[in-house]
């Protein structure tokens, strides 16, 4: 059994980056731990909804824990990496997970950047050793959108979620506020076109894809 945790930089990116793989994990008797770096100000109008939102999404997954660092969204620079280091690490070293899901280090949007960067540092072997596998999810609506040569996403790994799709995309209509009609990027037909995508190119019928950063076996 392999303890797999997503580091979600926001609700939702669980679901967009490697949902279908999440339950394809769960199906195989994996724990499963989602850890959610950001959250809405309780001030916020949609605050409730949002913690319902997270609460429904964790009992579709059958989530082992869901560990939230309530960090303002949006803020993610205002923060020491030092402080965001401490509060990752805190959580990896109590679930030790053998499989990590991260955000893709060239993402468009600054958040998404800055915690991956915090995240690998708490992947060193010699500290973390109990990690065997890390991988970089592509994230609808931040990974595409990539300006910088040589930050492009181009996955080594694919991952057969043909059986799983219908229910990631089941999911992903319960985050209503980050959904809406094609073109926007996060549609449900975009999400089910890149699954289609990745996974003719791995001769699947639909598929996730990761970049693969370390394999220890």
């Amino acid at each position: 059994m392999n303890k797999i945790l997503v580091i979600a930089v926001h609700p939702d990116d669980e679901t967009l980056g490697c949902g279908g793989t999440l339950l394809k994990h769960k199906a195989h008797n994996d724990t499963i731990h989602w850890l959610i770096c950001t959250d809405l100000n309780p001030n916020h109008p949609y605050y409730k909804t949002r913690q319902e939102e997270i609460q429904k999404v964790s009992s579709l997954y059958h989530f082992d824990s869901i560990i939230n660092l309530k960090l303002q969204t949006m803020k993610i620079d205002e923060y020491s990496m030092s402080e965001l280091i401490t509060k990752i690490s805190h959580t990896i070293n109590q679930i030790k997970p053998t499989h990590i899901y991260l955000p893709f280090k060239g993402d468009v949007h600054s958040d998404h950047r800055k915690i991956f960067e915090a995240s690998y540092s708490c992947t060193k072997s010699f500290r973390y050793p109990f990690i065997k596998k890390i991988y970089m999810m592509e994230t609808l609506s931040e990974t595409e959108f990539s300006p910088i040569e040589g930050e492009n996403f181009i996955p080594n790994t694919f991952v057969d979620i043909s059986e799983y799709l219908e229910k990631k995309l089941d999911i992903m209509q319960i985050y209503t506020s980050e959904l809406a009609k094609h073109p926007f990027p996060r549609s449900l037909e975009n999400i089910k076109a890149l699954a289609t995508f990745r996974g003719a190119t791995s001769g699947t019928f639909f598929a996730e894809s990761f970049m693969l950063l370390k394999d220890i076996r």
